[in-house]
């Protein structure tokens, strides 16, 4: 850690035991959400989200595949994520980097962990044809908890899509029609990340608290308030007792947040 990023963490970490935060929010306030739907005329379905100033773009392709072999009755849901250099000083072109990874297996474990898509409706015909439901995740402002911002635009990019409806010749390859039909949805499945600086836990951090942040904890909430997923990021450890009130506060908060989706 550099010399400034300790002079940074000595002044939030000051403001944090007088339970104040840089930006003056409290310790489980979340910033402004402000959601745009269609935003991607080609695509099935797309969303551009903004957290705080943090600012992600979800586009969704539909294609026909193949299921699985051990699921042959499910379609698929896939996620990816690009980091755009023009998001952030840190981000450089070329394959997939460890946080790009980690952004696409945290949204996507949320997604299909949960009981928001139920895969089975996805299946044109068993262990033959099925729905391939391509979520793409593109990060144009890096503003901190990119995470959370990505969770949402993704789950609002599949509450736009549009499912095209299926024609099979014969000859078995299945074609799309322009003929659609929503994609069905349950309560979607949103991700709230914890960041631990000393002693204190708050909720969606920003780019200044995630630079010096000891650890992070990301929890996937379900529609029917259980843990579809978690992710941890950090040597420092959380206590049992500080997950368990973690889950407390992402329960409570990701109610408020339902609200604001479209």
């Amino acid at each position: 850690m550099d010399i400034v990023t300790e002079i940074e963490r000595e002044q939030i970490l000051a403001l944090l035991r007088e339970g104040k935060r840089i930006d003056g929010r409290g310790f489980d306030d979340v910033r402004p959400i402000k959601i745009k739907l269609g935003h991607i005329t080609k695509a099935e379905g797309s969303a551009e989200v903004w957290l705080g100033k943090s600012r992600v773009l979800a586009g969704v392709k539909i294609q026909v595949g193949k299921p699985f072999p051990d699921t042959p009755n499910e379609g698929v849901v896939i996620t990816s994520s690009e980091l755009f250099p023009i998001a952030s000083p840190t981000f450089e072109l070329g394959p997939p980097d460890e946080q790009s990874i980690e952004l696409s297996r945290v949204v996507d474990r949320g997604i299909r962990h949960s009981s928001a898509i139920n895969r089975t409706e996805l299946c044109i015909k068993e262990g033959e044809h099925v729905y391939m439901v391509l979520l793409d995740l593109y990060i144009l402002a890096d503003h901190g908890n990119l995470i959370d911002a990505a969770s949402i635009a993704g789950v609002c990019a599949l509450k736009d899509t549009k499912l095209p409806k299926i024609n099979i010749p014969e000859s078995g390859e299945a074609e799309l029609l322009e003929d659609t039909t929503p994609l069905k949805m349950g309560p979607p499945p949103l991700t709230l990340t914890f960041a631990k600086i000393g002693s204190s836990i708050i909720i969606d951090p920003n780019l200044a608290e995630e630079k010096v942040m000891d650890a992070r904890l990301s929890i996937a909430i379900d529609g029917d308030d259980s843990i579809a997923s978690m992710q941890k990021w950090g040597t420092s450890p959380f206590t049992r007792q500080e997950v368990i009130d973690c889950v407390e506060r992402a329960n409570k908060i990701v109610k408020k947040i339902r609200t604001q989706l479209p």
